[in-house]
């Protein structure tokens, strides 16, 4: 059978969930019917209109991008916006169009670690964890009559999950003692008796994004009016995770400053921002941070590790002065564009090797289209050329 968008985006959702994605970002399908036929992919950083007349000369069922066409808001689509004459010539070709944006920087495979090991890093790790739950403990005290009830409604809101088994739970049988006071309505017991209850103390462990939802369902389901429990924040936190901001680690072989802006030259595609670099040409580089994209979010995290150089894109004048006045690392500044088309292979990799797992085929093309907004770059020239305007007295 052929393959269809909904294969293709169901596949693309794994490595890339939009759930990932920044609360203010627009990813995901755009455009394209989920049960078409997708026989060709392109992938591209910008859905630009130069890429689209690529992805139609070419043949593409679907064009993949980085950057969302609709982050902010529009009131028409009709083709007399730029916009909106994208989305007709996609729709008049019959191509579908998806976008991985942030959702796209932060995983295993996506763009921080795409570029980390586009410059010759080596086993890069996560600078800043999102993927990464600390753990929690919660104990409450049950009727033993209701503690398989209950057990089984904390464990369905995600408490009690061990590696590769669930329900996972420790109890101790004891007796719960109270006196409902003027105003309870007790489920045991009558107001102003000692009560003494045959319980059970329960002790289950639960990522700490599910506290809310557990302790929710806890008190939903436990047959008291005021039920006893109480979490504690453990201190084993979970292990580091491959999902997060910037990546980090060596270089296959140490480099000077300047040896290593040439690799980085050599490793992107060319544009007319080149690579910028602000710092001494011969300090010595084998530590790397870098991040895909604006990095300026990650200045002051940077400062904070143990690195020769940060290498990003589109750092502004005061934000990178400031840095280098801590006597920090270095800066390499880096084309948008350039830096985050690195991910476009690997994408393209992992599509085909899915694909080809299940036994199907799609044909698909990374576009060199440079679309970077920087067209072309003047040059000062040295004192002395023979087009040297300034004087020489």
């Amino acid at each position: 059978m052929a393959v269809t968008l909904r294969d293709v985006v169901a596949l693309l959702d794994e490595w890339y969930d939009p759930a990932w994605a920044e609360s203010w970002d627009a990813v995901g399908l755009v455009s394209g019917d989920p049960d078409q036929p997708v026989g060709s992919v392109l992938f591209a950083v910008d859905p630009a209109p130069e890429v689209v007349r690529e992805a139609q000369t070419w043949g593409a069922d679907l064009l993949v991008v980085h950057h969302p066409l609709l982050l902010t808001p529009v009131h028409s689509m009709a083709a007399t916006t730029p916009k909106g004459k994208v989305l007709h010539a996609l729709a008049r070709d019959g191509i579908a169009l998806l976008t991985a944006h942030t959702n796209a920087d932060v995983p295993a495979d996506g763009v921080n670690e795409s570029l980390a090991r586009a410059v010759g890093i080596v086993d890069p790790r996560v600078v800043v964890d999102l993927g990464r739950d600390g753990l929690d403990k919660l104990t409450f005290f049950v009727p033993a009559t209701d503690a398989d009830r209950v057990r089984a409604a904390v464990a369905a809101a995600g408490a009690g999950r061990l590696g590769d088994y669930d329900g996972c739970s420790f109890s101790t049988p004891g007796e719960g003692r109270f006196r409902p006071l003027a105003g309870a309505n007790p489920t045991l017991g009558r107001v102003g008796d000692p009560e003494v209850v045959a319980e059970v103390r329960v002790e289950v462990v639960l990522p700490r994004s599910r506290r809310t939802s557990v302790v929710a369902a806890l008190l939903d389901a436990h047959p008291y009016e005021e039920p006893a429990y109480y979490v504690v924040q453990l201190a084993n936190d979970a292990p580091p995770s491959d999902r997060g901001h910037g990546r980090i680690g060596r270089l296959a072989a140490p480099t000077t400053l300047r040896g290593f802006a040439e690799q980085v030259r050599d490793a992107l595609p060319a544009t007319a921002h080149g690579v910028r670099v602000s710092g001494d040409p011969d300090r010595p580089v084998e530590t790397v941070v870098v991040a895909g994209g604006s990095g300026d979010f990650l200045l002051d995290t940077v400062l904070g590790l143990d690195a020769d150089v940060y290498l990003t894109s589109d750092l502004r004048h005061h934000r990178a002065g400031e840095f280098r006045e801590h006597e920090g690392p270095a800066l390499v500044d880096v084309a948008h564009w350039a830096a985050e088309w690195t991910w476009l292979p690997v994408a393209e990799r992992k599509l085909v090797r899915a694909l080809q797992e299940r036994g199907d085929t799609v044909e698909t093309r990374v576009s060199t289209t440079v679309t970077d907004p920087w067209t072309f770059r003047v040059d000062h020239r040295p004192p002395g050329h023979a087009d040297d305007t300034r004087s020489t007295l």
